[in-house]
């Protein structure tokens, strides 16, 4: 991992050094600036008795290299927003690699307490496992990664195919950072994908209008004849003013129709620019994974860069911005503006509204993607799974959690290799038993969802994972503790039934209940299991389950965590061992809380 560190750490120096040479730079051409309008008011108060010409040129004089440094600035404010984002992108990976995922996204909403997993192996929220993937920079590429989260693949060629991408992309660096910082730079901080949605869904009115189109022609035709008469004398001043009434009357009688139109695209011209600038990235990017060069092809339409396209639309909305800006009022009444761009934005629609949502697709799986990327370059010591046909198979060599430190993570091994099949791990409180079943969880994701894994080899089938490790009682349900939990087994059985592949893992069956139910109940539900030739693992403090193996000693393996005690000291080597636990410490950590036993 250190060259990583080392490689962010010259990525801060280096951005630091810029963002500082360019907030200079601005300095100075502001101090340039503010010289150039004083030595332009100054020269002309001393000419001030020349000729009016004169004095125009002189203000032309200090008005061009005043316009073109003005135009200097704007691009150097744009290299220095560009090199903060960078900076900031490289500071956030700097804490990730050290387990610090604050500056990212944990879609908390997302965990859902109905979903197979979700909320059993903290995919979601603070320091969650979606939190120290996500790098997403549209809402549409949140999205996405949140659905490639919830609904892992499960077939063997498609997660071959995602992990050749996400090869592809961990290697394109640069790639992956300039749609970052450009997607960062112009993040949507309100939502106007519904907004988005109504304009590529609304029906087209003025464009299929027929006197429209001869009213945006008529009427400057007639600002021409009108002014042109005016000065050959042969129009009266005062008719100008029946031609200004009669222009305002045409302009503003849509207005109660284009009002409620030109809101409902009002301020998204720059988040349009932002997609553009990503679609154009996506153009002209080499790719040679099958997956990315779809997402490529999707922003291709009959032989045009939809890049240029967006920019289009970009454009017609942000003159629409103007309106009410005293030249958008000039013009609008001159020569029909806001019937015209509204016309334009019209047939934009009606010519590319098919593929908009086609369009939007591909930036958010690309976003998604590079999310995934840069997971992979943030981990070159974690290994892609091999992915098996065959149900079921998982086969880990020293897995670790990848949210554990990796100075403290303990890592273990897991081996399945057919149906039926269960491990039974029996161990102390705090032995090690729940992390070794996220662990296990959170990795098989991983694999699912053509990452690489926190372990030295896997091998996985894309079974559907299903979790019962923190269920909860409800009162807005009025369920108990119990009856949740029963669901959940019951779900469980019912897609057994239904013919699903599962992997079930399950810690502490019918808790809600009592030791005699608890024991039945929970050995009466593992040879239901057994028997519907489905695998998983389990973890129990009930040591009575462990006497399965015996009953079905091809079909059952028993591990342990144990804990060793001496004299006032507990330990925990967190390393999974074969065979049934021997040490349980409920009794011990009592004494050492001062509850009397």
């Amino acid at each position: 991992m250190e060259p990583l560190f080392l490689f962010y750490q010259a990525q801060i120096t280096f951005f630091t050094a810029k963002r500082e040479a360019l907030k200079k730079a601005i300095h100075r051409l502001g101090t340039v600036r503010l010289l150039l309008f004083v030595a332009a008011i100054a020269t002309i108060w001393f000419c001030r008795d020349y000729d009016r010409m004169i004095l125009i040129g002189i203000l032309f004089v200090f008005a061009v290299p005043f316009g073109i440094f003005m135009v200097y600035h704007t691009k150097l404010s744009d290299r220095k927003d560009f090199a903060d984002a960078n900076l900031q992108m490289d500071t956030n990976e700097l804490k990730g690699l050290d387990y610090d995922f604050s500056a990212f996204d944990g879609a908390a909403e997302a965990a859902d307490s109905h979903h197979s997993f979700v909320l059993d192996l903290d995919i979601f929220g603070d320091q969650s496992l979606f939190q120290s993937i996500n790098r997403t920079v549209t809402r549409q590429g949140r999205a996405c990664l949140i659905d490639w989260f919830t609904k892992p693949l499960d077939t063997k060629q498609q997660i071959l195919d995602r992990q050749q991408a996400v090869k592809e992309l961990a290697e394109k660096e640069h790639f992956r950072r300039c749609f970052f910082v450009n997607g960062k730079i112009g993040e949507d901080h309100d939502d106007k994908t519904e907004r988005l949605h109504a304009l590529t869904t609304s029906r087209t009115y003025f464009a299929r209008s027929v006197i429209r189109k001869i009213w945006i022609w008529i009427v400057p035709l007639l600002w021409t004849g009108v002014t042109a008469g005016f000065f050959a004398g042969v129009v009266p001043f005062g008719f100008l003013w029946v031609m200004l009434a009669f222009a305002f009357l045409i302009a503003n009688i849509d207005l109660p129709r284009i009002h409620p139109f030109l809101q409902s695209v009002e301020k998204i011209e720059k988040v349009l620019l932002t997609y553009s600038r990503l679609v154009e990235m996506i153009e002209l990017e080499q790719f040679n994974s099958i997956l990315l060069q779809q997402y490529q092809n999707m922003v291709i339409t009959k032989g045009k860069r939809v890049s240029g396209i967006i920019r289009h639309l970009s454009k017609i909305i942000g003159a629409l911005d103007q309106r009410f800006s005293l030249a958008g009022i000039l013009l609008n009444l001159l020569y029909m503006r806001d019937i015209r761009h509204v016309m334009q934005l019209e047939q934009w629609v009606e010519t590319y509204a098919k593929e908009f949502d086609q369009w939007f697709r591909a930036i958010a799986c690309m976003d998604a993607m590079c999310s995934l990327g840069c997971f992979a370059f943030n981990h070159p010591d974690y290994t892609y799974p091999e992915i098996s046909g065959n149900y079921f198979e998982m086969k880990g060599k020293a897995m670790g959690h990848p949210l554990v430190h990796r100075d403290l993570c303990v890592r273990n091994d897991l081996w399945i290799e057919k149906n039926p099949y269960f491990l039974v791990i029996t161990g102390a409180n705090m032995a090690g038993k729940s992390t070794y079943l996220r662990t296990a969880g959170v990795n098989f994701l991983l694999a699912c969802l053509g990452l690489p894994v926190c372990a030295e080899s896997l091998t996985v089938y894309p079974a559907h994972l299903v979790t019962s490790l923190r269920t909860a009682d409800s009162l807005t349900a009025n369920e108990s503790y119990f009856f949740a939990e029963l669901k959940r087994l019951k779900m469980i059985i019912d897609r057994l039934n239904e013919g699903e592949k599962l992997f079930v893992i399950l810690d502490e069956i019918l808790k809600g209940t009592n030791s005699d139910d608890k024991q039945k109940g929970s050995l009466a539900l593992m040879k239901q299991l057994i028997a519907k030739n489905t695998c998983g693992i389990i973890a129990t403090h009930d040591i009575l389950l462990g006497s399965l193996a015996q009953d079905f000693p091809g079909e059952i393996k028993n591990y342990r965590f144990e804990a060793a005690i001496s004299g006032d000291n507990l330990t925990f080597s967190y390393r999974l061992l074969e065979g049934i636990a021997q040490n349980m410490n409920a009794c011990f950590l009592m004494e050492k809380m001062g509850i009397t036993l």
